[in-house]
């Protein structure tokens, strides 16, 4: 079936442009160097699922029109990827039922603690976002879609990105396992973590996830979690022909 990926933010975790620089990319004129923190996504069937609630949650929600989610996946449970979950609540206040959120059980375990308020059940201080909770350890059918977990490590620590049909979102990476390229084979659209040129101990490089395309060869390629190190007309004539730096908006179609 047909589906639809919005690319909600690409930009790394203290977003593009960066309080108090004046660099090239963060002083640019052009607005594909605009970066919110890094999210996507995923509509089909009349359903929408979203990977990660960034601090940008609200400025990129209004900016793209949402007004339903059915359902929240999560990457890993740093800043950049969950503090916008608050974000959440005017989502939920029209809906019946609570928004299910989704994540393996360090993820789960951190927005337990830091958003104890919501998941205590002792706030007394207006309303809260309904949402619950819902600790994976494998593919995840959502609407007869399948969301497959795909293993990464983020230095140190274990996360993780999704393939949803014939896409696949991989963020926040400075290695992918073996095992874990082996489910990034025969994709039409991949998208992969590319911070700056320079080596990062928690992040992959351009020529890193340049490499990692040449290897999985899908159809068309995607960087995000961009810093300002990046600046986007400059880096994509660097780039072969199907790949390309993420933009926030950016819209792509394909099989789910």
């Amino acid at each position: 079936m047909k589906a639809v990926l919005t690319v909600l933010g690409s930009g790394t975790s203290m977003g593009v442009p960066t309080i108090g620089c004046t660099c090239a990319v963060c002083s640019s004129p052009d607005p594909h160097d605009r970066r919110t923190r890094p999210s996507v996504l995923v509509e089909y069937e009349g359903h929408t699922v979203l990977i990660d609630t960034t601090p940008d949650f609200r400025q990129q929600a209004i900016r793209e029109g949402i007004r339903y989610l059915d359902a929240v996946l999560y990457t890993n449970a740093h800043a950049d990827h969950i503090l916008g979950l608050d974000d959440l609540r005017p989502l939920t206040f029209w809906r019946a039922g609570k928004i299910p959120l989704y994540g393996h059980a360090p993820v789960i375990q951190r927005l337990q603690h830091i958003f104890s308020y919501i998941f205590e059940g002792d706030y007394h201080y207006g309303g809260k976002a309904e949402v619950h909770l819902h600790e994976i350890n494998g593919p995840l059918e959502l609407f007869g879609a399948c969301f497959l977990p795909v293993k990464v490590m983020h230095g140190p620590d274990e996360i993780h990105g999704y393939r949803f049909g014939s896409a696949a979102y991989v963020t926040d990476f400075s290695e992918i396992p073996e095992e874990s390229l082996a489910q990034l084979a025969g994709l039409d659209v991949l998208f992969l973590d590319a911070l700056r040129r320079r080596p990062h101990p928690t992040h992959s490089t351009l020529e890193n996830s340049v490499r990692l395309v040449e290897r999985l060869q899908p159809r068309r390629a995607f960087f995000t979690h961009i810093s300002h190190d990046l600046g986007h007309e400059e880096t994509n004539r660097s780039l072969p022909g199907h790949v390309r730096l993420a933009h926030d908006g950016l819209k792509l179609e394909f099989e789910i």
